[in-house]
């Protein structure tokens, strides 16, 4: 088989789809709120919806949540690691027992009852965790200087 056989069969393939009566002509409607949106103002005002943390911040428990800026200074509450795919989960007023590992995270992500067991109360801090890794936090800290976690900003709804 040559190659401008196999060209042609493509071709002749694409052109029966396109002149299958059974496909409807008519082009989508978009919902009656965005009529007036053009594709590129549509796609603004998804964005706009939808913000990362910009540099990322980790925080204790007297650090307020949202959208971090270099302005706001603000934890990030959308966390997501990237290594598991895995939401980091946070808590107020914790801190993770030095015995914690890999595998009990592994075994015990995101069960809040399962991983009280290495919770340790600490009024300020906040615990973080992924399946993968954790981390304990006493004050505002840029996620840049953590570089060993993969966590990312998985976007704030505004």
């Amino acid at each position: 088989m040559s190659a401008g056989s196999s060209e042609e069969d493509i071709d002749d393939i694409i052109d029966e789809i396109c002149n299958d009566s059974s496909f409807t002509k008519t082009p989508l409607k978009l919902k009656s709120d965005s009529a007036s949106l053009t594709p590129e103002r549509s796609s603004a005002v998804v964005q706009a919806h939808r913000k990362r943390c910009c540099p990322v911040y980790l925080g204790g428990s007297s650090s307020p949540y949202g959208i971090g800026t270099n302005v706001s200074k603000r934890t990030c509450d959308q966390l997501r690691c990237t290594a598991c795919d895995f939401r980091v989960s946070l808590f107020n007023d914790y801190i993770w027992d030095q015995s914690c590992d890999y595998l009990f995270f592994r075994n015990n992500m995101p069960e809040l009852t399962k991983l009280r067991a290495k919770m340790i109360k600490k009024k300020g801090a906040r615990a973080y965790a992924c399946q993968c890794s954790w981390r304990s936090i006493d004050e505002l800290t840029d996620l840049q200087t953590e570089h060993q976690l993969r966590w990312v900003c998985g976007k704030h709804a505004e």
